[in-house]
């Protein structure tokens, strides 16, 4: 996450850039409902003798300093927030959720905490991995406030430093791991990366809940590269299976010639069966070693075989 990036997710999610969830209706409406009181009074003080002008605008300054005290000193926060207050520059108390007020010119507003889980996004760009390949690297950070006081008092502003806290561990973690850990061992760097901006955070009353890795981008010469390799080992791993078959079907070759060694009445069988799967084909060209018809016999076979062929009928095309 770049530096503007991170700025700007701070501005978007504080409460000091949000004043139509922190001025709420309900104040809006009791301002309304004293100034509405305060013009029916003034009509009908205006409409009867004898009343002064000094009382008329004694009523009118009451009125508006009432209106003023629920429309800026009436708060009222929602389910999941948290009001942090300071009284004379000092620690208070905090309020919420629900309607509160505030000591006009005594109390401050500090901060407006919100306690629901967050969604922080961040990332690595162009680090070095231990074995000095350039990575990027995405990830998301979700945390909750469970310290509204320390989230309020120990950090400036703890939106921007959990965003700093979460890219330069993960800038640590990948300089200390090489480039096959990172693609494979997510779930480890998911743990690790938990363990230490948790360790950062808890100071300020933030725990995190988990981290989860999004995507993790390699150089494009590098992944050509890593592909090509891939290749290669399959092809190995191809090579030596169909070795590994050869020889086993050398040695079931040389279990069946033990069992036609003293059986050449079966071997002439076999061979016959041979001649006979080859030559079922129309157009079958079968070509037999000259030791091989000598050794099993097969000259006359073969010779009436071709005969047979010669005098069949032939199909009419």
């Amino acid at each position: 996450m770049r530096i503007k990036d991170i700025k700007d997710l701070s501005l978007r999610q504080q409460g000091t850039l949000k004043p139509d969830q922190h001025i709420p209706s309900a104040a809006a409406f009791m301002f309304a409902l004293c100034m509405l009181a305060l013009i029916v009074g003034v009509i009908t003080m205006i409409q009867r003798p004898g009343i002064s002008d000094n009382v008329i605008g004694t009523w009118t300054v009451a009125w508006i300093l009432l209106g003023s005290y629920f429309l800026f000193w009436m708060k009222i926060a929602s389910q999941w927030e948290k009001a942090v207050i300071l009284r004379l520059g000092r620690f208070h108390k905090l309020a919420g959720p629900g309607l509160f007020f505030l000591v006009p010119f005594v109390d401050t507003l500090a901060n407006w905490i919100d306690h629901r889980v967050m969604v922080t996004p961040f990332s690595a760009e162009k680090t070095l991995t231990k074995d000095t390949v350039p990575v990027d690297v995405d990830a998301v950070l979700f945390w909750v406030v469970w310290d509204a006081e320390k989230a309020a008092l120990e950090v400036a502003d703890y939106r921007a430093a959990i965003g700093w806290a979460a890219q330069t561990a993960l800038r640590e973690i990948i300089g200390q791991s090489v480039l096959a850990d990172i693609l494979v061992g997510r779930a480890k760097m998911d743990s690790d990366l938990q363990k230490i901006i948790d360790e950062r955070t808890t100071p300020w009353g933030i725990t995190v809940q988990s981290v989860e890795i999004r995507d993790v981008i390699i150089p494009p010469d590098l992944e050509n590269a890593m592909s090509r390799q891939a290749q290669a080992e399959r092809e190995r791993q191809s090579r030596i299976i169909l070795g590994e078959s050869e020889e086993q079907i050398a040695a079931s070759f040389a279990e069946a010639s033990k069992a036609y060694i003293h059986n050449p009445t079966a071997l002439h069988l076999r061979a016959m069966n041979m001649l006979f799967e080859g030559l079922k084909e129309k157009g079958a060209l079968v070509i037999v070693p000259s030791s091989a018809i000598d050794t099993m016999n097969l000259g006359g076979l073969s010779g009436m075989v071709s005969l047979a062929q010669l005098n069949a009928p032939k199909e009419k095309e």
